[in-house]
């Protein structure tokens, strides 16, 4: 795959901030065209205009992942638009940050339909396009998608589960051509973590836990954009996050140790 070409085409929800964003800057600046498909349409519209200032072809896409019916009609836009897609990142998502003991199971569900279900509807309505260009899927996962995190068991599970599928749908189609890579940022500096949910569903106002330095969106797309290049099939970010994956996988009993003691605050209730 000459992934370089001019005139390739980019889908990339949650494209209209934070990593997704920085994302459409990177490919948008050696050619690519840029679908961005956010729940936020003046943003999303605000964005597109901006890529376009720079001589960016872009155009916004409004999405709720969370609903089967929006991710079909908005891929299917996007076909229509662009004539199809060479590269779907899955970028959208949403945190939570409470005990499982505390947290509405109505909670799990709203976290599973945008990360896992989102990320499921958008490559179902992208694949027929995909598997003809023999494109490429990027899934954003997170340490949690390998590893336990205190205080997130929802966002875990559906980090999990992007793994699971992803990694099982890269196998059935890696002869069709199609490749997907799985990234797993560290903590990254964006608006992700001011819009966590708590155990009620609601927006989460106790502050943050952080484990290493937090890592830049651009750092991120720079390693997306090259990633894609050497169709890598994982990308683990950040000296913590590697630290992480490697204990994981050596000493899972410590690695759980250090990380429930560096959380342990994500279980205090503050008010």
């Amino acid at each position: 795959m000459n992934t370089l070409q001019r005139h390739k085409v980019i889908a990339v929800t949650g494209g209209a901030s934070g990593i997704g964003l920085a994302i459409c800057r990177r490919f948008g600046s050696v050619g690519f065209r840029v679908a961005i498909i956010d729940m936020n349409t003046d943003e999303a519209s605000c964005q597109a205009s901006n890529l376009r200032s720079l001589g960016i072809e872009a155009a916004s896409f409004t999405c709720d992942v969370g609903s089967e019916n929006q991710c079909v009609q908005t891929i299917n836009a996007v076909i229509d638009t662009f004539d199809g897609i060479d590269i779907l990142v899955n970028n959208a998502g949403i945190t939570q940050r409470s005990a499982f003991t505390e947290t509405q199971t109505s909670v799990y569900r709203k976290v599973m339909d945008v990360n896992f279900f989102g990320a499921l509807y958008c490559t179902k309505a992208a694949i027929k396009s995909l598997i003809d260009r023999r494109g490429v899927i990027v899934v954003t996962s997170s340490h949690a998608g390998y590893a336990p995190l205190l205080g997130r068991t929802g966002y875990s599970a559906s980090k999990h589960a992007l793994h699971g599928l992803f990694e099982s749908l890269r196998a059935e189609i890696k002869n069709k051509g199609v490749h997907v890579m799985m990234v797993c940022p560290g903590f990254t500096k964006t608006n992700l973590q001011t819009r966590a949910l708590d155990g009620d569903g609601s927006v989460s106002h106790h502050p943050q836990s952080k484990v290493g330095k937090e890592d830049t969106a651009e750092n991120v797309a720079n390693a997306v954009f090259q990633g894609v290049i050497k169709r890598k099939n994982l990308l683990v970010l950040t000296p913590t996050g590697k630290f992480t994956y490697f204990l994981t996988r050596l000493a899972p009993g410590l690695y759980e140790r250090i990380m429930a003691k560096m959380l342990k605050d994500e279980l205090i209730r503050h008010t």
